[in-house]
C-alpha cells in the first residue's frame, strides 16, 4: 500500500507544475499598459504574485481556495498599480460624490471609458487565444517580470529595461512693505543630488522647512498720503494656462489688460478647499497639505493683516460653500469671519455639477461694485470666489452639457468688460486674479479629462494677473513673469501697493513694483499625492511610495 507524506498535497511531481493560464492575459495587459505610460507598475509586487500562481499544488480543493485569494488580490494589484486615486483620497473625497447629480455621474463615466484602449484589449485577447495554441506564454511572462524585478540593479551596469524607460519618460513643461519676504530662501534649495527616493523625500523636507521661515511683513500705518483704494481677489475655480491653450484663447483682450501676468505661477494644489485656504493665509511660506489643516498663525491671515489697516473685509461666492465644507474650512483655518455677498435674485445662466444655480459673474461683480458705491468704508478687502468653469455644469435652460470653452471665453468677456465698468466709475482698485486650479480639460496619461487628484504641472500652472485700475499713473505694456512664483507673491505685492502710494502718485516705476518678487520652486500637493519640479523633471508621490518621474 502506498504511503502518503504531507507534502504530497502541496508539491507533486512535475506534471502538477501548470501554467497562468488566463492570467497570461493579465500580466500581459499590464506590460502593454506599462509600455503606453499608463501605469505606476511595481515588478517584485507582480512577481511575487505570478510565483503564487505557479505555485504547485496537486490537491484541487488548494488549488480553487488559491484562485478564490488570487481574484481579488488580483484586482487589488491591479489599481495598486495604476495612477488612480489611493484609499487615503478616496476616503477624503467620497462623501462628496454623493452630492453630484445624477447628469455629471453619466457624464463621468461616459469618460472614464476609454473606447481606443476597450478596442486595444479585444485585439490582445484575440491575438492571445490565437497565438496560444502554439505559443508557451508562461514563460515570457516571468522573464519580463523578472527582467523589470532586476533592471533598476542592471541599469549600473550600462543594462535598462525599454518598459522602464517609457515609464521614465518626464514632463518637462514648459520695497519698505515687504520687509522680511525672503527672495532667495527656496532658492536655494540645492538640487545637485542624484533624483534618488531617499534625495527627493529630502529635498521636499527641506523646502517645507525653508518656507516656514518666509513672511510678508505689512507695514504698521498707511501713509498719510495715501489714496484710499479697494483690493479685490478673483479667486477662479478651473482655470490654467493649459486650459486657455486647449480653448484657443491666449489672445483674448482681458490677459492684456493687466500691468503684470504670471506664467509660471504654481497653485500648489489641484483642490478648490486647500486653494481658497492657501491664498487667504499667502502672507506666509507654502506649508504641507496637513498643517493647512491647523490653526493658522495671525500674521499669515492676509485679509487680517489688510484689516489692521483699516480694510472692511467681504466674501462672496457664487455658490453656497456648503461642497466640501468650504465656507466651514475657510472661516476655521482662513480667518474668515463674515458671511458672503447675498446673491439672491441675480440672472444666472448655467447649473453646477451638485445641481445649484451659479449667477452670472459679470452680475455678482456688478453687485458687489454697488454695494461699495453706497458703503461708508473707504477701503475694502473682497475675496471672490468664482465656480462657472467647474467641471460638469451645465446650461440652465437644457440641462445640456455647457462646454468649457464658451463658459471660458464669456467669462474672460465678463471680466473684461468689469474692468473697463471699473475704470470708468473712477473707483482704484487693485486687481488680483487668481485661479485655484486648472480644469484638467486635456488630460493626460495619469488622469482622464476633469480628474484632479493628482496636481500635476499642467492643471497647477495657472494665469495670475495684477492691475491697478484708476491709478493716475499710464500703464505700461503688460509685463510678463516667468519666474517659478507661489502664492506668497501676491501677498508680497498687495503689501508693497498698501505701502506706497501708487494709485495716488503721477508715475510709476512699474519695475520697481514687480521686481525683486519672491520666487517658490515648483512643490504642489494634494491628500496622498505631490508633485515636485527637480532637476527640470517633475517628480509623483502617491501616499507613502516611492518617488516616480511624471509620466509624459
Amino acid at each position: 500500500m502506498t504511503q502518503h507524506t504531507p507534502s504530497d498535497s502541496l508539491a507533486a511531481p512535475g506534471a502538477n507544475w501548470r501554467g497562468l493560464g488566463g492570467w497570461n492575459l493579465y500580466f500581459l495587459g499590464k506590460l502593454a499598459l506599462l509600455w503606453g505610460g499608463y501605469l505606476n507598475f511595481h515588478p517584485l509586487a507582480n512577481l511575487v504574485f505570478a510565483a503564487f500562481l505557479l505555485f504547485p499544488l496537486s490537491s484541487t480543493l488548494m488549488r480553487r481556495a488559491r484562485l478564490l485569494i488570487a481574484l481579488p488580490a488580483g484586482v487589488g494589484l491591479f489599481y495598486h498599480d495604476t495612477w488612480l486615486p489611493g484609499i487615503e483620497s478616496i476616503m477624503g473625497q467620497g462623501k462628496m460624490v454623493f452630492s453630484f447629480t445624477f447628469d455629471y455621474f453619466l457624464e463621468l463615466l461616459g469618460r472614464f471609458i476609454n473606447w481606443n484602449m476597450v478596442g486595444v484589449a479585444f485585439v490582445m485577447l484575440t491575438g492571445y487565444l490565437f497565438l496560444a495554441r502554439w505559443l508557451r506564454f508562461t514563460p515570457w511572462m516571468l522573464i519580463s517580470l523578472l527582467w523589470l524585478t532586476l533592471s533598476p540593479h542592471l541599469a549600473s551596469l550600462g543594462l535598462q529595461s525599454p518598459f522602464r524607460e517609457a515609464q521614465a519618460q518626464a514632463n518637462v513643461p514648459g520695497g519698505a512693505a515687504v520687509a522680511s519676504m525672503p527672495v532667495t530662501a527656496s532658492q536655494a534649495l540645492d538640487q545637485g543630488a542624484a533624483p534618488t527616493n531617499d534625495n527627493l523625500n529630502g529635498y521636499l523636507d527641506r523646502f517645507y522647512q525653508s518656507e516656514r521661515d518666509r513672511r510678508v511683513s505689512f507695514a504698521s500705518s498707511l501713509p498719510a498720503d495715501a489714496e484710499p483704494f479697494d483690493v479685490l481677489l478673483l479667486q477662479i475655480c478651473s482655470l490654467s494656462w493649459s486650459d486657455i491653450e486647449a480653448s484657443g484663447l491666449t489672445d483674448h483682450p482681458l490677459l492684456s489688460r493687466f500691468d503684470a501676468l504670471f506664467k509660471s505661477f504654481n497653485s500648489s494644489t489641484s483642490y478648490s478647499g486647500p486653494a481658497a485656504i492657501r491664498l487667504l493665509r499667502s502672507s506666509c511660506g507654502q506649508v504641507s497639505h496637513h498643517d493647512l489643516y491647523q490653526a493658522p498663525q495671525a500674521e499669515c491671515l492676509l485679509m487680517d493683516n489688510l484689516a489692521r489697516l483699516g480694510f472692511a473685509k467681504e466674501i462672496v461666492m457664487d455658490h453656497s460653500g456648503t461642497y466640501g465644507n468650504d465656507l466651514k474650512s475657510l472661516k476655521a483655518y482662513a480667518g474668515v469671519s463674515s458671511e458672503p455677498m447675498d446673491k439672491q435674485g441675480l440672472p444666472y445662466e448655467v447649473t453646477s455639477f451638485i445641481g445649484e444655480e451659479i449667477p452670472n459673474s459679470d452680475a455678482l461683480l456688478a453687485r458687489w461694485l454697488q454695494r461699495r458705491v453706497e458703503s461708508p468704508s473707504s477701503r475694502n478687502i473682497a475675496y471672490f470666489n468664482i465656480t462657472t468653469l467647474h467641471d460638469g455644469n451645465r446650461w440652465a435652460s437644457s440641462r445640456q452639457i455647457a462646454p468649457f470653452k464658451a463658459r471660458l471665453r464669456a467669462l474672460m468677456d465678463q471680466l473684461d468688460g468689469f474692468i473697463t465698468r471699473l475704470e470708468q466709475s473712477g473707483r482704484k482698485v487693485m486687481v488680483v486674479m487668481v485661479p485655484e486650479h486648472g480644469a484638467a480639460l486635456s488630460g493626460d496619461r495619469l488622469q482622464m479629462s476633469g480628474l484632479r487628484d493628482i496636481p500635476s504641472p499642467a492643471i497647477t500652472r495657472v494665469p495670475v494677473g495684477i492691475r491697478l485700475v484708476g491709478a493716475r499713473a499710464e500703464h505700461a505694456p503688460t509685463r510678463v513673469i516667468d519666474q517659478p512664483s507661489s502664492l506668497l507673491v501676491v501677498s508680497g505685492l498687495v503689501a508693497r501697493v498698501v505701502a506706497g502710494n501708487y494709485f495716488g502718485s503721477d508715475t510709476i516705476d512699474w519695475g520697481g513694483l514687480f521686481n525683486n518678487l519672491p520666487q517658490t520652486p515648483a512643490v504642489s500637493e494634494n491628500q496622498g499625492a505631490s508633485v515636485i519640479q527637480y532637476q527640470g523633471q517633475y517628480y509623483i508621490k502617491q501616499g507613502k511610495g516611492d518617488w516616480v518621474p511624471y509620466p509624459r
